[in-house]
């Protein structure tokens, strides 16, 4: 017998494959997940007593695209068009399941057509995780903090752009695929670091966002084995998870990378994200996340924080900064500096940037300054600090090093925040 709860963790598997396929099939957005959902509910209805079927994932597909024909040809005759191009692609109530490769083309086309320029950052995101991960709209509000109906016309009026706009369903092809894949690995690599540090909330982690993140990575990688970002935004999200068990106390505290138990790290992740780096080294196209992959895996190789190899992480900031000459980049160049040449150095290196808006830029300059001794600018800047984050994590861990700085020294160095090195 078939559990509920069985049904449901293979429809999440599946849904994004599912959809994929049947906005191809049925030219809608909105009528592929009706469908899919109708096809939850009859499997909700059946599983139990008939038992899985050989191929789940063909039984989806097949009795959505089914259901969904017969709920056209019971609507309004001015959808007859469409009903007849269903049935066309469909070979009409067929049982046979999509072809594996036709599945994968389909995915990557909806994952494009997710990541599309015109439609906002923000809307991207939201479509990627209900068309992708099969996240429900609650979900997804719950995840980044707004209402579930505000998300749910975030969505509507994203789903809208794409049919009003006919931004069409495919992958990008030539010159235009560079920049709009970069675009699908950002939207990706958005939803892993609300994850990893949220943005605001009780918790400074969010593991359900980690892990998704994490199964999009995956199935781009797969998608598209030749793209060696892609690759190297899956080994860096691998590597930056494995240490997710350590990031915090019992209690939710945050607890930075120099003073995690290194002995909780994930050791399967550091090395499958490992053999990641290397293949991409040896494909040598480096490009921000191959880099920012192969910094963390310097991390992942230090037992101890003392043995951490800080020149060689110094050197491959530099390589990214040298690609990415962003104000961001150039703050994680400085702590990176500021372990091999002093926090002198790594202090004039972070006043010369124009990230007042950015908390870590305080963080990082008021740690700077209380290993050099000044405490009362330091307890200043960790101030500034706290005023821009809303993530009570982080606020708890400022708070505190502002009371053991006005009660104490300047106590023993933190080298680096533990949060994603992105842009």
């Amino acid at each position: 017998m078939v559990h509920i709860s069985e049904i449901a963790r293979i429809f999440r598997g599946e849904y994004g494959r599912s959809v994929a396929v049947l906005v191809r099939v049925l030219g809608s957005i909105d009528a592929a997940e009706d469908a899919v959902q109708d096809a939850f509910a009859e499997a909700v209805a059946r599983w139990p007593d008939d038992g899985l079927p050989p191929s789940p994932a063909g039984w989806i597909i097949t009795t959505a695209r089914n259901r969904a024909i017969d709920r056209f040809r019971r609507e309004a005759s001015g959808r007859e068009k469409l009903v007849q191009a269903a049935i066309l692609h469909s070979d009409e109530h067929s049982d046979e399941p999509e072809e594996v490769d036709t599945v994968e083309d389909n995915q990557l086309r909806l994952i494009f057509t997710c990541c599309h320029p015109a439609i906002n950052r923000a809307a991207q995101v939201a479509l990627t995780l209900k068309l992708l991960g099969g996240l429900t709209t609650a979900e997804i509000a719950h995840a980044f903090l707004v209402p579930e109906a505000t998300m749910a016309q975030r969505l509507v009026r994203a789903k809208g752009k794409i049919r009003d706009a006919r931004i069409p369903y495919r992958v990008p092809s030539g010159a235009e695929l560079p920049e709009r894949l970069k675009s699908v690995l950002a939207v990706v690599y958005l939803v892993f670091n609300e994850g990893y540090a949220a943005s605001s909330g009780a918790g400074l982690v969010r593991e359900d966002l980690c892990h998704e993140a994490v199964r999009l990575g995956r199935l781009i990688m797969e998608l598209m084995p030749d793209e060696p970002e892609a690759k190297g935004l899956l080994a860096l999200m691998l590597l930056l998870n494995a240490r997710r068990d350590a990031r915090t106390t019992p209690d939710g505290g945050l607890v930075l990378l120099a003073d995690q138990d290194r002995s909780v790290w994930d050791k399967d992740q550091i090395a499958e994200g490992q053999l990641l780096v290397r293949q991409c080294l040896k494909r040598n196209q480096p490009g921000p996340y191959q880099l920012q992959a192969a910094i963390n895996a310097v991390h992942s190789d230090a037992a101890q924080p003392a043995s951490t190899d800080w020149r060689q992480i110094l050197a491959l900031y530099g390589q990214l900064l040298a690609m990415e000459p962003t104000p961001v980049v150039a703050l994680n160049r400085a702590v990176a500096l500021a372990e091999v040449e002093g926090p002198a150095a790594g202090l004039a290196a972070v006043d010369v940037l124009e990230l007042g808006n950015y908390y870590l830029f305080h963080a990082v300059r008021a740690d700077l300054l209380r290993r050099l001794g000044r405490n009362n600018e330091a307890v200043a800047a960790y101030r500034e600090a706290q005023e821009r984050t809303d993530n009570d994590a982080e606020r708890d861990f400022l708070a505190a090093r502002i009371r053991a700085l006005t009660t104490t020294g300047p106590g023993p160095a933190a080298p680096t925040s533990d949060h994603p090195h992105g842009r």
